[in-house]
């Protein structure tokens, strides 16, 4: 059995269906994203798989084990970062690991040759006796991220671990997620970031507490056969507006300072540009694109109904 086995979980909280049936596996060595806005459900998942909540139908099963009935077990072996993840402010990085090591019962000497190891590819070291609170927000992240591997758990679950960090750190941050994973380390993260969805071996696309899609990211990316075209325009709310329900366009997204549409028709570069300026629609450039994972979860919710949910190899 796989390390993380999720079997139909529905959650609800009062007459708010958080979590609607959804199933899905993490191998050994595997990075699972579980991607979405917020309240899409995903730390509903999280927090029910590390027995925090209980679930309301469905079976979970971490290292062979029932959630349910194993509280100690799972709370003994995962590794779990929050959102918040609560690092002692006044101790310095070092204090920090110290304490955590002596939380889950590590001998002393076993606890200088780990924080040796987190210290190199957390690159914390020059930093070991500055106090947490003095560190900065991706300096955090690490930290609170080397706390939790003290006990060298052989499976990992975090929940949206990167939010508000500089790109830099989350860069950083994902390269130590990549190293786990090479080491054999089961990874279930949660994040928003798209860029961040295609760093992962298999993702699931949530939105309103259902999968609307879970397979490899690059399978996914190939998944849009409808040409995509980027419209630069300096007015690109007015253009927006005038393109977005439109029988010639399936999709027509802002992105950023541009308009990114699906050309369902065919009509090819010149075709467009004479549909925008029929439409008085000013632009400075049009130019083919290949699909992001950002314009096909977009696409998934605009079909409305999910796609692609079976688990595959």
């Amino acid at each position: 059995m796989n390390p993380i086995v999720i079997n139909n979980l529905k959650k609800s909280y009062g007459t708010v269906q958080a979590v609607k049936g959804v199933s899905f596996e993490v191998r050994a060595g595997e990075i699972f994203g579980l991607i979405g806005p917020d309240g899409a459900g995903k730390t509903t998942i999280i927090r029910t798989l590390v027995s925090l909540l209980d679930a309301d139908e469905g079976e979970l099963f971490f290292m062979g084990r029932t959630v349910a009935g194993n509280t100690k077990f799972v709370r003994s072996n995962v590794g779990y970062m929050p959102q918040r993840f609560s690092l002692y402010r006044d101790l310095t990085v070092g204090e920090n690991l110290r304490f955590f090591g002596d939380l889950f019962k590590i001998p002393g000497d076993k606890q200088n040759g780990l924080m040796k190891k987190l210290y190199e590819f957390s690159k914390l070291e020059p930093f070991k006796n500055r106090r947490a609170e003095a560190l900065s927000g991706g300096m955090k992240q690490k930290l609170a991220l080397s706390c939790m591997l003290m006990h060298q758990p052989k499976v990992i679950v975090l929940d949206e671990p990167t939010f508000g960090v500089d790109p830099v750190s989350r860069s950083e941050f994902w390269d130590i997620l990549k190293s786990l994973s090479s080491e054999g380390t089961s990874v279930l993260v949660s994040t928003a970031y798209m860029d961040e969805a295609e760093l992962c071996d298999k993702v699931a696309l949530m939105f309103e507490g259902k999968f609307l899609a879970l397979d490899h990211p690059d399978h996914l990316l190939k998944s849009n056969e409808q040409p995509l075209y980027l419209i630069d325009t300096d007015q690109v709310h007015i253009a927006y507006n005038k393109l977005y329900e439109l029988d010639e366009f399936s999709d027509c997204n802002l992105f950023g300072n541009s308009l990114h549409i699906t050309d369902k028709n065919n009509h090819g570069e010149i075709g467009i540009k004479k549909i925008l300026d029929d439409r008085q629609v000013q632009y400075s450039s049009i130019q083919p694109i290949e699909a992001g994972l950002e314009d096909i979860f977009l696409k998934l919710i605009k079909e409305g109904s999910p796609t692609a949910v079976q688990e595959k190899t």
